[in-house]
């Protein structure tokens, strides 16, 4: 259930809603867990426009985007954390409209420490979230 965080300079992109909405649907796709609404209502993504006068690299550029992805420890392995950092750059540069930004977006990956996802009002470990969604799916399943 990952929290995706884009910061970039204001305008950057037309629709910062559907950028959060696709980066959500990436790395919930990416990170291949179920699509039930405990993973669906739970992943999110969060576009911060800010001023291009808080933007600066060494030599004063301030042109950049920053992705960061929050993850639950474990939950991208290699192959995913590559697939995740190539389909959010290229979403990064559809939603500006601009290919030259690819050489200019950072995707960091984060691994929340075990038991230190907040869900809830519960510090949850990956058992408890595993456990969670299997209730989730068996009640689905049930219900059908």
């Amino acid at each position: 259930m990952p929290m995706i965080d884009v910061y970039a300079a204001e305008g950057t992109f037309a629709d910062p809603k559907q950028l959060a909405r696709e980066a959500a649907a990436i790395v919930m796709a990416v990170e291949q867990v179920p699509d039930i609404p405990m993973f669906r209502k739970n992943t999110a993504g969060f576009v911060h426009e800010i001023p291009a006068s808080t933007i600066s690299n060494v030599d004063g550029d301030s042109n950049y985007v920053r992705v960061q992805v929050l993850t639950n420890a474990g939950g991208l392995d290699r192959n995913k954390q590559l697939a995740v950092v190539a389909q959010l750059t290229d979403l990064i540069v559809k939603a500006s409209g601009d290919e030259s930004i690819r050489d200019r977006t950072w995707v960091l990956l984060t691994e929340a420490p075990e038991g230190g996802w907040g869900l809830w009002g519960r510090a949850n470990s990956n058992a408890d979230l595993v456990a969670a969604a299997r209730e989730q799916i068996a009640e689905l399943q049930a219900g059908h």
